[in-house]
């Protein structure tokens, strides 16, 4: 019985290059039990992502990753499952950030434009890259619009030679306020990919300690930072702390991507046990009223 789960994918209403059907039909063809669409900041797939998945045979999670930040820490990225995504409060905050959003990438636009016209180049066109992105617009979506239009080979190039020198810094939410906004929607809280926060053992730990005190719920050691080894240091670190364990590729779609869905950088397989621990963490969570 195949029991291997995928807890963090993207799709087209965030960064990713796949709808949430098509990341459904992906996921029911790589033999996965469950998946959780875990867009940026953004829920608008989940209904989609589900009524996908109850017609293949494919748990769907509801989930997201939202942009947080803690005292130094710029980019740390909280993961919530299992909540209600038509909670009014999440939705009212998740909108508010959408149209920061829109209007952060629209000054990157017209400032990449800028670059593009000194170059003798056409520019881009916003309303093209909104059709492309089909919800949420992220840099990716303007990386795809440089490579469409041949002015570069890779997403690299295009993140090295026009989005970071044209970047405008973003909006994050603030730890405690990301666990809080999860939990007020039945959810429980994750932290996503724990190397990209930071490297050092006992700093992360330290930090963990701060954010277990806030209401985190769980860490997500399987993840594309670390080797299997480094897996088995965070799920001894979660247990340390009582948190549950998860896990996902962090799949985009993206076509000169390493990473596939269900099996992230191929370093190992996530178990759905990863589910069970969710589901257990969202009863208890209930009981507690």
């Amino acid at each position: 019985m195949n029991d291997r789960v995928d807890l963090h994918l993207h799709t087209r209403c965030s960064d990713g290059h796949h709808t949430p059907e098509e990341i459904v039909q992906l996921a029911a063809a790589a033999g996965l039990k469950a998946i959780a669409v875990a867009d940026h900041d953004n829920v608008d797939g989940i209904d989609e992502a589900m009524a996908a998945g109850a017609k293949l045979g494919v748990e769907v999670i509801a989930a997201v990753e939202l942009s947080s930040q803690w005292q130094n820490y710029k980019d740390v990225h909280l993961l919530g499952y299992g909540f209600d995504h038509h909670h009014p409060l999440l939705v009212e905050r998740l909108t508010e950030f959408r149209k920061f959003r829109a209007s952060r990438n629209r000054v990157i636009v017209e400032k990449v434009n800028q670059q593009l016209a000194g170059e003798g180049r056409d520019p881009l066109d916003f309303v093209t890259i909104e059709a492309l992105a089909g919800g949420t617009i992220g840099r990716p979506h303007i990386a795809q619009a440089l490579r469409a239009a041949d002015y570069v080979h890779t997403y690299d190039e295009a993140f090295d030679r026009y989005l970071v020198p044209n970047n405008v810094a973003k909006q994050f939410f603030p730890v405690d306020e990301a666990v809080s906004l999860i939990h007020a929607a039945g959810g429980v809280a994750v932290l996503a990919h724990p190397p990209y926060v930071t490297r050092n053992h006992g700093e992360l730990e330290t930090l963990l300690e701060t954010f277990v005190s806030l209401g985190l719920d769980g860490l997500e050691a399987y993840n594309n930072g670390v080797n299997l080894e480094g897996v088995y240091w965070l799920i001894n670190l979660a247990r340390r702390h009582n948190l549950i364990v998860t896990g996902g590729s962090d799949f985009h779609g993206s076509e000169d991507s390493l990473i596939s869905i269900g099996g992230g950088l191929g370093r190992f397989e996530i178990p759905y046990t990863c589910v069970d621990e969710i589901h257990s963490a969202l009863y208890r969570h209930r009981q507690q009223g």
